[in-house]
């Protein structure tokens, strides 16, 4: 009897996608299960979601939108890597802007590519950090270097390195128009920890209003508005 000879079938990669377009998901699913090595086991509309389902089925990787609503790809990055580091997350924006850029990387992922690229970019970045190598997208690499070069820049002022995180998921929701009530009962926490933490990150912003709260989220890419 012949021995039997090892399986040279290999196990796809297993995808998640988090985008709040649905027409988006929809196109990436069609574009990624068109490879044989690659298998969309889930999609989320919003960071919330794509935590839950990061926590519950360990994908081997997670395309990520930045700006989604209740919780951006930023905050989502941060929470599922320090969860399950084995994950691979890849960035799709739409925004260049190095601020999102440097905060995504930041938060771990291992790849940024603009919305923009080709269906070859996006399945050459899955396959390149699958294997625990960083991709960087067209254009993107330009903005990476150039802040490497300046030292890596972080502004006194940048959400992601003055708040906690708590306080920058009550900022998001706070400039997404949520009630005190909404927020304590979507983070599970009391309405008097909710105001708690409004007061925190008013005082260390030194932001009086909702309205101007709300231009920082936008600006630092904690929400799209």
């Amino acid at each position: 009897m012949e021995p039997r000879k090892p399986s040279t079938v290999k196990t796809p990669i297993r995808i998640i996608l988090a985008d709040d377009h649905q027409i988006v998901r929809q196109g990436l699913r069609m574009l990624l299960e068109a490879e044989p090595d690659m298998v969309v086991i889930a999609e989320a509309c919003n960071g919330r979601e794509v935590l839950k389902q990061a926590q519950e089925l360990l994908p081997d990787l997670i395309i990520m939108d930045v700006t989604m609503p209740e919780l951006n790809g930023i905050e989502a990055t941060r929470q599922i890597l320090s969860i399950a580091p084995g994950i691979k997350v890849i960035a799709l924006s739409m925004n260049s802007d190095s601020r999102f850029v440097l905060n995504m990387f930041r938060s771990g992922v291992s790849g940024y590519l603009l919305k923009e690229c080709s269906q070859g970019e996006l399945v050459k970045a899955i396959r390149t950090v699958i294997k625990e190598k960083t991709y960087l997208g067209p254009g993107i690499s330009d903005i990476v270097i150039k802040d490497f070069l300046t030292g890596w820049q972080t502004t006194s002022d940048s959400a992601f390195s003055t708040l906690t995180p708590k306080e920058r998921e009550v900022l998001q929701l706070l400039a997404e128009g949520k009630s005190t009530k909404q927020i304590a009962e979507s983070l599970y926490i009391s309405i008097k920890t909710v105001e708690s933490h409004r007061k925190q990150l008013m005082d260390k912003l030194e932001i009086r209003s909702v309205a101007e709260l709300t231009k920082y989220a936008i600006r630092e890419g904690l929400t799209s508005g």
